[in-house]
């Protein structure tokens, strides 16, 4: 079930906006089949409710020599409310660390983890990961190819 009321018009600019988030105002209104002062207090409205989070740049990994990703299963040695909360804690002050997933099955927490080289990748398992109290067991898959990647959530079943 939706947290939101959003209609049709509501979807479509959200997924114009997940496409390209700079699109003007007049742009996007013209794109959705409003005109420009209802569709600016419809995004308003959108952002205001939290639906809209914010707008980010999405760079290009490899323009920062960042191509390395690692995707790591860990375990903890107990799954205590202190000990969850030691490494989330760790884990978001981490800029390596693009997401971070408390996990059902048999790892306690999934990390995908962005470095530009096995070097990178040995410091963070070494001066992080190990580091962390309460870590029992740390398993890392390296990716050898991304076949896909969108940021796009799949509105109505459908990326934008």
């Amino acid at each position: 079930m939706l947290k939101y009321d959003l209609d049709d018009i509501d979807r479509r600019i959200l997924k114009t906006l997940q496409k390209d988030a700079r699109i003007s105002n007049v742009a996007l209104a013209e794109t959705v089949g409003l005109s420009p002062s209802p569709c600016l207090r419809r995004v308003r409205t959108l952002e205001e409710q939290g639906v809209i989070r914010q707008y980010v740049a999405l760079v290009d990994p490899a323009a920062l020599d960042l191509t390395m990703n690692v995707f790591i299963q860990v375990s903890l040695e107990r799954q205590s409310e202190d000990a969850l909360e030691v490494f989330e804690t760790a884990m978001r002050n981490q800029p390596e660390v693009m997401e971070c997933y408390l996990m059902s099955g048999d790892a306690d927490y999934y990390l995908r983890v962005v470095v530009p080289d096995l070097a990178a990748f040995e410091r963070f398992l070494k001066d992080v990961l190990t580091r962390i109290p309460g870590v029992a067991k740390i398993r890392s898959s390296f990716a050898l190819k991304q076949v896909s990647y969108s940021t796009a959530l799949p509105i109505d079943g459908q990326t934008a």
